[in-house]
């Protein structure tokens, strides 16, 4: 199966604010951002369209004509818990830096690892590739899109965050059933 993953346009959030699972508005560029990745999926024969429920990416799904996207929760971004919709350099907890030493398998408190993140991805995927579809259109973030490409062999855990796909980024892979 093919898929197609579409991250999201530019956020509008301040730089070294800290926001995964929170509904987060998008720049007043949205528009011009959004007729680029549609211009890039015009002719492509998507068989279904799923994405994220966050309006982030469910606004990018319609502008791109696929206003029906089946909504999956497991699309969403990392959960960093309490950390949510705080800066960085303003969070006071303890386990900040042991998540920093280990964000694979340390969860930010109240959250997610990327750990578990990949694992829900990867249900996901491993129910998609069990249905009959030859090209699929994901809108989602940017993390779970490298956990797809980990989930696809494309890149290891040690490796994926190097390879971040930019805002508005179109990502495609081949993915099999997983045994």
């Amino acid at each position: 199966m093919q898929i197609t993953l579409i991250r999201h346009t530019t956020t509008d959030v301040p730089v070294g604010t800290c926001y995964g699972q929170t509904d987060v508005p998008l720049r007043s560029t949205f528009t011009e951002e959004a007729e680029l990745v549609r211009s890039r999926l015009v002719g492509i024969p998507f068989d279904a369209a799923y994405t994220s429920p966050l309006s982030r990416c469910t606004r990018l799904a319609d502008y791109c004509g696929y206003p029906d996207a089946r909504r999956d929760s497991r699309l969403l971004e990392i959960n960093f818990g309490e950390w949510e919709m705080q800066r960085y350099d303003r969070i006071v907890d303890p386990r900040l830096q042991e998540y920093y030493a280990d964000y694979i398998h340390t969860a930010a408190t109240g959250g997610e690892s990327f750990s578990i993140q990949l694992e829900r991805v990867s249900n996901f995927l491993c129910e998609l590739t069990s249905k009959p579809l030859q090209h699929v259109a994901i809108f989602t973030h940017g993390g779970t899109i490298l956990c797809a490409q980990v989930y696809a062999g494309i890149y290891s855990l040690a490796e994926c965050f190097e390879h971040q796909t930019p805002y508005g980024g179109i990502v495609t892979l081949q993915i099999g059933t997983k045994k």
